[in-house]
């Protein structure tokens, strides 16, 4: 356990706890500060406080931050939708709602859990104990295709063609409003947001390349149906071009309007295309996922109006 002594003085008198303690500890966000006051970690003059509580100068601040707990993917017996399987590598069409590998806030229950058990272990260890056999990701709450690497030779070739942008990678969406152009490329940096480390953004700070290029496949009132190619696979590279564009997609709770599509359970993006070459035969393999339901369902229902 990491313990920390901090003492206020007299111009600190009014500040909230949380944002004293992250002024001094940089690693560590207002919100984990606030959780460790919740656990009781946060003591100020020897006594547990709240995460509301405000200094009035003078005072002793000890923080308590208990080690990291290691996550390590285990075999979970869980139904996967296995599109193409061989010994060197696995596709799978992942459902909405399930995350793709162990992490904090969800340690279980997730793709690689699942595929653990239905390979018996046979997942390549590169990506290590939490995430064996990753190459790339799709969001909780996208659907779609995505191949994971059973051997590390797999496993090498696959994340150098990843680099390389040699991956067919098409995605069907709906978005808000209607796009001005029936085709065309977002090329704009990603990465992380200055304030809310959770969300990406659009930034020359800090950030890497990416581009997509789109197209209008129909428009309805509000909304439009569009593909997407990715050039570049950054962290929520769709979601985050879209909104930038003034255009978010229907459904996302992130990048979205604060009055969320409930029905749609998250953003309506599908991973509808996978196309890579095989790292060991050579040979170029390519696969394509219907779209689920909740898809089906309102690009129906947008239709009808």
């Amino acid at each position: 356990m990491e313990s920390l002594i901090f003492v206020s003085d007299t111009q600190h008198a009014g500040q909230r706890i949380d944002v004293f303690v992250t002024s001094l500890k940089e690693t560590l966000t207002r919100s984990a500060v606030q959780k460790l006051c919740g656990e009781g970690r946060v003591l100020v003059n020897g006594a547990p406080i709240s995460k509301n509580y405000r200094l009035r100068g003078l005072e002793t601040i000890e923080v308590h931050i208990p080690p990291v707990k290691s996550l390590e993917a285990v075999s979970q017996n869980i139904p996967v939708n296995i599109v193409y399987e061989d010994e060197d590598l696995i596709v799978v069409d992942k459902p909405k709602g399930m995350v793709v590998h162990p992490a904090a806030g969800n340690e279980d229950g997730t793709l690689v859990n699942a595929l653990l058990y239905h390979c018996a272990g046979g997942l390549s260890g590169i990506g290590g104990v939490a995430r064996p056999g990753i190459v790339h990701r799709i969001d909780k709450d996208t659907s779609g295709l995505l191949v994971v690497a059973k051997s590390e030779t797999a496993h090498n070739a696959l994340s150098s063609a990843v680099k390389l942008h040699n991956f067919t990678r098409i995605y069907h969406a709906v978005c808000y409003g209607n796009l001005r152009d029936d085709s065309g490329t977002i090329d704009a940096p990603i990465g992380r947001h200055p304030i809310d480390r959770k969300r990406m953004c659009v930034t020359d700070k800090n950030s890497k390349k990416a581009i997509t290029h789109f197209t209008v496949r129909e428009r309805f009132q509000g909304f439009t149906y569009i593909t997407l190619k990715l050039e570049t696979g950054r962290t929520h590279q769709i979601r985050v071009h879209l909104s930038h564009l003034g255009h978010p997609l229907a459904g996302d709770p992130v990048y979205g309007p604060k009055k969320v599509i409930r029905e749609l359970g998250g953003q309506c993006l599908h991973a509808e295309t996978l196309g890579f070459t095989h790292p060991v035969t050579g040979s170029y393999l390519e696969f394509h996922s219907p779209l689920p339901p909740y898809f089906v369902n309102f690009h129906s229902k947008l239709r009808s109006q």
